[in-house]
């Protein structure tokens, strides 16, 4: 059978279409794709296309950011530099709204809170990233720091940076989070000596470090929880 292109659908289902009749929340993630590309192949319709295209993802959004423009180009046919182009900087755009979303002081009660915090800071990355939370004598967040970026193994953590950014905001305590791309939240040996060369160095200007996380795409790994700080 032959496909049906999307000009030949009912108005209600072209995606263009039906996000302008019921609003952008009503459209499928395939769809709201399907209007990044334009169009599919001479096979698949555009939807049918990104539909296979969230499959590769395991429809995880978060792991379709991990997809470079090659990726995008060599494995689906119909998608050219242009289209791959397109999804790559709509994926990266809306993790920068997520990432710029209006800031309020928040308190720290559990491993739980950083966690929601660090999260977005490193959902869809394929390299590590090391943050860390700054935050008062009532555990409330009032700075968050990049400490490092790295490969795909591993970053470098300057210790004497993190110290002096707490100093500079009067922190009375640290929150350390980075992720582990491979999906492997247990701690590496480097892990550990980091964590303990912090808590070392923050003690002799009375910070404490009150915790280190290790995300994943969906769990974490707190050295607070598991008693080792």
């Amino acid at each position: 059978m032959d496909k049906i292109s999307i000009k030949h659908w009912a108005e209600e289902d072209r995606p263009r279409e039906k996000l302008l009749m019921k609003g952008a929340a009503a459209l499928s993630d395939s769809e709201l794709i399907a209007i990044l590309i334009g169009s599919g192949n001479d096979r698949e319709s555009a939807v049918e296309l990104c539909k296979r295209i969230l499959n590769k993802a395991e429809n995880d959004l978060n792991k379709l950011g991990r997809f470079s423009v090659d990726d995008f180009v060599k494995n689906f046919r119909g998608i050219g530099y242009a289209k791959a182009i397109s999804i790559v900087a709509a994926l990266e755009l809306g993790k920068r709204r997520r990432e710029s979303e209006p800031a309020h002081p928040k308190k720290i009660g559990s491993s739980k809170d950083a966690y929601a915090i660090f999260y977005p800071f490193f959902a869809g990355l394929n390299y590590e990233e090391t943050w860390a939370l700054l935050l008062n004598r009532a555990n409330t967040v009032i700075s968050t720091l990049q400490v490092s970026k790295g490969g795909i193994s591993g970053t470098v953590v300057d210790i004497r940076l993190v110290l002096r950014e707490a100093l500079n905001h009067y922190a009375s305590g640290i929150i350390l989070g980075h992720n582990h791309p491979s999906g492997n939240c247990k701690p590496s040996p480097q892990d550990v000596q980091i964590t303990k060369k912090l808590k070392e160095a923050a003690q002799w200007m009375d910070i404490a470090l009150l915790d280190h996380l290790i995300v994943c795409e969906k769990t974490y790994y707190s050295f607070a929880d598991e008693g080792e700080i």
